[in-house]
């Protein structure tokens, strides 16, 4: 059987209510699981696994991670019952060989990956492993992983991560369309992309004060990188979704498919 190529795609995941809510970010998610071919595995990479090293979801039934407080009693009941893929994650191994991979037995799916999963696979029947983000490597390690992982895309696996390229809860105005500032570093870097500049996305910090304010912590900026060293030769690049919410999170999402 011909395994189709998967699509790398890097999701603005805004708010956990989004799992819960419909809106116009919501049906895009939605048009993603319709229009490609059901992944046979995901890797996922979100921005809210932080470790000191680099890991992966090794066991076979994930838990559903409520990692965020404050919300409404119906976000906390939700849950996402994908199956992992003890397999998948020893293929990860393999391709980041001879980088050390923890494999995990603890984390599960946290928010980042299961809020938008749930609009794309709502069967939660498509086998799932979590890419951890090691916070103490630089952007061009993380690209370079992208890099290294780009060939599960012909092995049926969708590469998918999940974050924000401009997020900064410190600055959250509910009913701001966006800071300045935060306009413009989300051009920027949404100019960088369809250019395939990745060394400028890479090096995201050169934009300044932008940059800071919309990138204080890097951890919802690093999963972009992955999909973006995960593109090659053949693939064309869209974006969607390119918006801003609450002043100072960018929803611009980016999607890398193979056109044959």
């Amino acid at each position: 059987m011909h395994t189709s190529i998967q699509p790398a795609i890097f999701l603005g995941h805004g708010s956990p209510m989004n799992a819960i809510e419909e809106n116009q970010f919501t049906a895009a998610w939605e048009e993603l699981g319709r229009k490609f071919p059901k992944p046979k595995a995901i890797l996922a990479i979100s921005a809210h696994w932080m470790t000191a090293n680099v890991a992966v979801t090794a066991m076979s039934e994930p838990r559903t991670i409520h990692d965020f407080g404050g919300f409404p009693p119906a976000l906390f009941a939700t849950n996402y019952p994908a199956p992992g893929s003890p397999e998948l994650a020893q293929r990860i191994v393999q391709l980041l060989g001879p980088l050390h991979v923890h494999q995990d037995y603890t984390w599960g799916l946290d928010h980042g990956t299961w809020s938008v999963l749930i609009k794309m696979y709502p069967e939660a029947d498509i086998p799932i492993v979590q890419l951890s983000l090691n916070l103490h490597a630089n952007t061009e390690f993380h690209f370079h992983l992208g890099k290294q992982l780009a060939s599960l895309r012909d092995e049926g696996v969708m590469i998918l991560a999940s974050g924000n390229i401009v997020h900064n809860l410190r600055r959250l105005e509910l009913h701001n369309q966006g800071f300045d500032w935060a306009q413009r570093f989300d051009t920027h870097i949404h100019d960088a992309i369809l250019r395939e500049d990745f060394a400028e996305v890479t090096n995201y910090a050169q934009f300044g004060q932008d940059a800071q304010l919309s990138v204080p912590t890097i951890e919802h900026y690093l999963p972009l990188l992955y999909v973006l060293g995960a593109k090659r030769e053949g693939d064309q690049i869209s974006i969607i979704n390119k918006e801003l919410v609450m002043g100072s999170i960018s929803m611009t999402s980016v999607v890398i498919d193979h056109q044959t």
